[in-house]
């Protein structure tokens, strides 16, 4: 019984390990926040806190100075094409992302990028992970595989790939995030605070949610999971875009038959 006790404390220590040190992950020190407000360290399109994804952020600069950042290529379409900055193209002054080696932000149409590596993508099935240097593309393409291409290469890659990437996305949070989202929120938050909640993204309801305590106290991996849980599933946000793209809902099925297998293993 004590063996089987260690032996379960350790595979959740070395979960939790794992977690901490995803490849995308950096220091909070070592990401650059340009984004202004009290959601900056957040994706604004999907909440995630940008250090723990940094080696996939994206950026634009607007033409009044202004920056948005976000965890990977795909918030950055999903803006782009569906949501807040879509129609809005001629605003944008610079389009940009990290560069792996130096951790520093690099303008995106100079950028190589090495698609679909062994390294794990940031919602997507298809890795993008960019260098400043071609040498650098070079180097981490013979270890871990993949195609170099440009700035238009990867977006046209991320647009083909965005119904099944949705897809993914809506099912990884479906086998887990709503529901512990749902259940703080039934058992921890002042839903009439939460309702009366003005936010235009997911990164600023965020911020809301964490600001005023509206749940209690949470840790991020809570506040995402509350945030996520009341923007789509209580906001009827994700129905309202995706609620009727078959390719999505076909996508998202097979992803979930794929969770619930895993986790009967």
């Amino acid at each position: 019984m004590i063996k089987r006790v260690l032996l379960t404390l350790l595979l959740i220590a070395s979960f939790s390990e794992a977690k901490m040190n995803m490849f995308q992950s950096v220091a909070p020190s070592e990401a650059t926040i340009l984004q202004k407000g009290d959601d900056k360290m957040y994706c604004p399109n999907c909440g995630m806190y940008l250090p723990k994804f940094w080696k996939t952020s994206h950026a634009v600069e607007f033409k009044n100075g202004i920056y948005r950042q976000f965890c990977s290529m795909y918030c950055l379409v999903e803006q782009l094409e569906l949501t807040e900055l879509r129609g809005k193209k001629d605003t944008i002054k610079k389009f940009l992302v990290t560069d792996v080696k130096s951790l520093d932000y690099i303008d995106a149409k100079k950028a190589f990028y090495v698609v679909a590596s062994n390294k794990k993508g940031t919602m997507t099935v298809t890795s993008k992970y960019a260098f400043k240097n071609e040498s650098d593309a070079k180097q981490f393409k013979a270890k871990n595989g993949g195609e170099i291409m440009n700035f238009d290469g990867a977006y046209k890659i991320a647009m083909t790939d965005f119904a099944r990437d949705t897809g993914l996305v809506f099912a990884k949070r479906s086998s887990k995030m709503y529901k512990k989202g749902k259940m703080i929120y039934n058992n921890k938050c002042d839903k009439t605070k939460l309702s009366s909640f003005d936010a235009h993204t997911m990164g600023s309801m965020k911020a809301l949610i964490r600001d005023t305590k509206a749940c209690g106290e949470l840790n991020n991996g809570q506040l995402q999971a509350v945030m996520l849980y009341f923007w789509d599933v209580r906001l009827n946000k994700f129905d309202e875009l995706y609620g009727e793209n078959q390719d999505v809902k076909q996508h998202a099925q097979k992803f979930q038959k794929k969770f619930e297998n895993m986790n009967n293993n």
